[in-house]
C-alpha cells in the first residue's frame, strides 16, 4: 500500500491531467496526419501514455506500481523514414501540417517529462519514484522518436 503526501498526490493529479492530454493530442493527431509513418507513430505513444495514465492511477489508487509492465514489448521508435523535402524546398501543406503536429507534441513532451522531473524528486516512495523514472524515459523517448522524424523529413534543422 502506498501512502501519499499531500504534495505527492497534487503532483500525481497534474501528472495524470499531463498523461490525458497527451492521449488525447495523440489520438487525434494521428487522425490529422497525412503521412501513414506518422499516424502510426502517434497510435503508438498514445498506446504507451494510456499505459502511463493506468500506472498513475493505480499509485493514486494506494497501489504499488508495477514498473514496466508489458511497457518494454510495446517500445516503439520513429521509423527510418526517407527524407520528402530537401532543406529549403518549400513544403506540401500536408507536410506543413505535419510538421505542425510534430512540433506541437515536441513541445508537449518536453514539457510533460520536465514535470515529471519535479514529482520524482518529490516522492518518499522508492518503487513510485522509480515507476515515475520508467515513465519519464518514456517520455524522453518520445520526443526523441518526435525529433528523429522531424529531421529526417526536412521539418527540423538544428543549427
Amino acid at each position: 500500500m502506498v501512502q501519499l503526501t499531500q504534495k505527492e498526490r497534487l503532483l500525481l493529479e497534474d501528472q495524470k491531467a499531463h498523461e490525458e492530454l497527451c492521449i488525447t493530442k495523440y489520438t487525434s493527431y494521428a487522425g490529422q496526419a497525412g503521412d501513414p509513418q506518422l499516424q502510426q507513430l502517434f497510435k503508438g505513444y498514445a498506446g504507451q501514455e494510456q499505459q502511463h495514465l493506468d500506472t498513475i492511477n493505480q499509485i493514486l489508487a494506494g497501489q504499488q506500481p508495477s514498473v514496466g509492465a508489458g511497457q518494454q514489448q510495446q517500445q516503439q521508435s520513429a521509423p527510418a523514414p526517407q527524407p520528402q523535402a530537401a532543406i529549403g524546398q518549400p513544403l506540401t501543406a500536408e507536410a506543413q501540417n505535419d510538421a505542425a503536429l510534430c512540433q506541437d507534441m515536441l513541445s508537449t513532451e518536453k514539457y510533460v517529462s520536465a514535470t515529471y522531473n519535479t514529482a520524482i524528486f518529490e516522492m518518499t516512495d522508492a518503487n513510485v519514484r522509480q515507476a515515475l523514472n520508467h515513465i519519464q524515459k518514456e517520455e524522453q523517448q518520445h520526443g526523441e522518436g518526435i525529433f528523429n522524424y522531424m529531421q529526417s523529413k526536412g521539418y527540423y534543422q538544428p543549427k
